[in-house]
């Protein structure tokens, strides 16, 4: 009987869709060992809230970067057709249901959101929230959770930090902070693609400082 039940079990492993399969034979090769050589996809989700289980991603954007170069001809955007929305979390992204651009099903999002992550790093402000959204969008459509490697960029300016009793370390900081102190524009802010290309501009900040630490790494790093 039990051999019946893995039987089974192995059955529903093999039987996703092929552009899961795709995505997911991406990760039988390793990352690449040296920094420049890794490819990074930094992105952001605008959502109808945030409670993960109840509420539904209302965008995805996101930009490849590559040996410290964003490529921004090679910019990713979507926009999901949903059926509810909060008045709060409008006026903060301005996203109506309305608006005439065009929109896409859950399903075609993720189908074309995994082609364009590939088996990259991926790079988020306060990124467990937004791993999370799009894992209970994967859940729905019966999917296993996101496979790549995920880098938070509170978390890393953290590590810029020196440890002094002067200087209290916050337990978070905002994306808004570190465009303040990386000197970003924030003319988009609260579009996930412009969200996004701010995370992008602070990673390589980031990364530059990270870097010029004595024990930096790249294994370090991807701790």
């Amino acid at each position: 009987m039990m051999r019946f039940f893995k039987k089974l079990l192995g059955k529903g492993k093999r039987n996703y869709p092929d552009f899961w399969m795709a995505y997911a034979k991406g990760f039988d090769l390793a990352l690449p060992d040296t920094l420049n050589d890794i490819r990074f996809v930094v992105f952001d989700t605008e959502t109808t809230g945030l409670d993960i289980k109840k509420d539904r991603i209302l965008s995805i954007g996101a930009l490849s970067l590559q040996n410290n170069t964003i490529t921004v001809n090679q910019g990713f955007e979507v926009y999901l057709y949903q059926h509810f929305y909060h008045a709060e979390n409008i006026a903060v992204h301005g996203i109506l249901e309305e608006e005439s651009k065009p929109r896409i099903t859950e399903l075609e999002a993720i189908q074309l959101s995994l082609a364009f992550l590939g088996n990259s790093v991926l790079v988020a402000h306060h990124a467990g929230f937004d791993r999370a959204m799009i894992d209970q969008a994967l859940q729905r459509h019966g999917l296993p959770k996101l496979k790549n490697r995920f880098l938070d960029t509170s978390a890393l300016y953290k590590r810029t930090l020196i440890a002094s009793p002067l200087l209290q370390k916050q337990e978070h900081y905002s994306l808004d902070e570190l465009a303040e102190k990386f000197d970003i524009p924030t003319t988009d802010r609260h579009t996930a693609l412009g969200d996004a290309y701010i995370t992008a501009i602070a990673f390589l900040k980031i990364l530059g400082k990270l870097e010029r630490k004595r024990n930096f790494s790249v294994k370090g790093l991807l701790r």
